[in-house]
């Protein structure tokens, strides 16, 4: 499942030692309020994407603050921009 694989990312990229993927809420927000992540993490989680996925992402596009709001809408958006 999409949603998984990104949650096993985000603590990979992130090296969230004490968190494992049932500790992330799908729908909670990434930033500030949920698991609190940071634009340091964004761009590292970013990157990250763009090479697993194959996707491209503008780091001042209104588009990606929102396609990173959860795990839930990381997810649509990899799926949505899936090559083939």
């Amino acid at each position: 499942m999409l949603e998984q694989e990104v949650k096993e990312l985000i603590i990979e990229v992130l090296q969230l030692e004490d968190i494992s993927p049932k500790d992330i809420d799908t729908d909670a927000p990434l930033f500030v309020d949920g698991l609190g992540l940071d634009s340091i993490d964004a761009l590292e989680l970013g990157v990250a994407l763009q090479k697993k996925y194959g996707i491209s992402l503008s780091a001042d596009s209104e588009d990606t603050r929102r396609h990173f709001a959860s795990v839930r809408a990381l997810a649509a958006m990899i799926e949505s921009n899936r090559k083939g």
